[in-house]
């Protein structure tokens, strides 16, 4: 009988309105997928494809918990996001079946090292340690598709200590939470456990020890951390 030679790492969790625990298996998210947010980031919303790229599942941070101000940057920004927390999965799935795999949604904020996916940008290296790191994927409860559907349009906004940083509405996401996980399917089999962080509004910006972040998306609900 075969025995692990390390302790195996604890699963990784994230709490459902209403009780229970949503495993989390990977955590992938899309690029520029608003168009305000892609012109700030230099980006063309009408001719680019989404990518993707992704955060360990062990980045994730709980509603509440706090979030540690992380090594070697200066420039630590937020990104508020819906969540899709998928329940099947598969390979090329078809635009009409891509919310038959959904679970629920959450609020969560994709934590980014500016600097440091600055200078991976002019190099041509690749953003894992500006996206990718410890603590980086703060979330909201999910509440799953029986209670409150699939939010396609509907507020999305942060404040930090209380003055608005970004808004927006859901309806202006370029590619739809469907587009989104047909597109993802093509390059990866998706799984049961999967998170898609499906990209952020207008307004993103640093933040510094001791700020506190309120995440809210219409329908879906609220995050609450501070960055510690």
């Amino acid at each position: 009988m075969s025995s692990f030679v390390v302790p195996p790492p604890a699963p990784v969790t994230v709490p459902v309105v209403g009780g229970g625990l949503f495993p989390v298996r990977r955590i992938f998210c899309v690029g520029r997928n608003y168009a305000e947010h892609a012109r700030e980031m230099g980006g063309d919303p009408t001719r680019e494809e989404p990518f993707f790229f992704t955060k360990p599942a062990d980045a994730v941070v709980t509603d509440g918990a706090p979030t540690p101000y992380p090594s070697k940057t200066s420039d630590f920004h937020h990104e508020i996001e819906l969540v899709v927390a998928l329940d099947g999965g598969g390979a090329d799935v078809p635009l009409g079946e891509a919310l038959d795999l959904v679970f629920g949604y959450a609020v969560g904020l994709d934590m980014t090292r500016r600097d440091l996916q600055a200078a991976a940008k002019k190099a041509g290296r690749p953003w894992d340690m500006a996206k990718g790191f410890d603590e980086s994927a703060p979330i909201g409860a999910i509440a799953p598709k029986t209670e409150i559907g699939h939010p396609s349009r509907g507020a999305i906004t942060l404040t930090v200590n209380g003055v608005p940083r970004q808004e927006g509405d859901l309806s202006d996401m370029i590619w739809s939470v469907p587009e989104t996980i047909a597109f993802l399917s093509t390059l990866v089999r998706l799984a049961p456990g999967d998170l898609i962080f499906t990209g952020t509004p207008a307004g993103v910006g640093p933040v510094l020890r001791g700020d506190r972040l309120s995440g809210f998306i219409e329908r879906v609900g609220t995050l609450e951390t501070e960055i510690a």
